[in-house]
């Protein structure tokens, strides 16, 4: 058998891909080995022993930082955001597939989100959420509602102004890709279910949905994933709580151990679940449309 003979210029490409994909992955193999140390594991190489203490220190807690707490705030926002970015997606999406007046306007307005600095949309919903908080205190001051008043906190939340700053984020790509779907969406299908009698909230949802699905669980990984590791848009605009990103940065001025490491390779874990997750409902969901289509 003959071997196929490669170009030298073939060669040059194949060890800067590698390159590159060591430049990629590294520093994540790099946390992920140096989390597995032993007691007296240190933040460099070499290597000092193999064991999962660092992990075990880390369900401890790390200081005064509450990391479960910081985790499930991030779930908690990473999922309402995932949820979020794929209803309004989908409803964006078919509010596109017809032309109405404003519908550039509106556009740019969406994906300028993608080209404003990160840190500058999250000042401007915090100082948002500020002027909205002078205004209900100056409400309640003027109806008389002491107690109210007294209590009265902010606005500014994790379910408020965080889960806008996230979606301000996540929005313009599930807008992109329910474009590039419907681009490609034979409308036919819906004329043959509205031919047979079908309304059109059942065409949506025995015809266009399953046909869409798996490009939602697409968008659904992306609301998640950019939700999830969120740190310049969430730092004005959350309050007084933090999620997991922001704790992680701040730990690392004050954590001097592999602790630090052992929380990176759990949400990097997480993060590959999700990953994992969503390709294999994807696949899921693509294979029984294509074995309807089939039968």
């Amino acid at each position: 058998m003959n071997r196929r003979q490669h170009s030298p210029g073939f060669w040059l490409l194949a060890l800067f891909f590698a390159a590159y994909l060591l430049f990629l992955y590294g520093p994540m193999l790099v946390i992920v080995i140096l989390s597995f140390q032993g007691p007296e594991g240190g933040l460099t190489f070499p290597l000092r022993g193999l064991s999962l203490h660092w992990f075990y220190k880390l369900a401890e807690g790390l200081g005064t930082v509450d990391i479960g707490s910081a985790l499930q705030r991030s779930l908690g926002l990473g999922l309402t955001v995932m949820v979020c970015t794929v209803v309004f997606s989908v409803l964006a999406g078919l509010a596109f597939r017809k032309k109405f007046a404003g519908a550039n306007a509106l556009f740019f307005v969406v994906i300028a989100s993608l080209i404003m600095p990160s840190i500058i949309v999250s000042l401007g919903i915090g100082l948002e959420f500020r002027l909205l908080d002078s205004g209900i205190k100056q409400v309640l001051e003027w109806l008389g509602m002491q107690a109210s008043l007294e209590t009265y906190g902010t606005a500014m939340g994790l379910f408020t102004s965080a889960l806008g700053a996230h979606l301000s984020w996540t929005l313009p790509f599930g807008l992109l890709i329910m474009f590039a779907v419907f681009n490609r969406f034979n409308p036919a299908y819906e004329e043959a279910a509205r031919d047979l009698g079908a309304t059109p909230w059942q065409s949506f949802r025995h015809v266009v949905l399953p046909m869409i699905a798996p490009s939602l669980v697409g968008i659904a990984m992306f609301g998640f994933t950019l939700s999830w590791d969120e740190i310049a848009r969430t730092s004005q605009a959350i309050g007084d709580v933090n999620t997991l990103p922001l704790e992680l940065q701040g730990l690392t001025t004050t954590v001097t151990t592999p602790s630090i490491y052992a929380l990176g390779t759990v949400t990097m874990v997480v993060s590959f679940l999700v990953m994992g997750l969503t390709l294999g409902l994807s696949r899921l969901l693509a294979s029984r449309q294509k074995a309807k289509r089939a039968g």
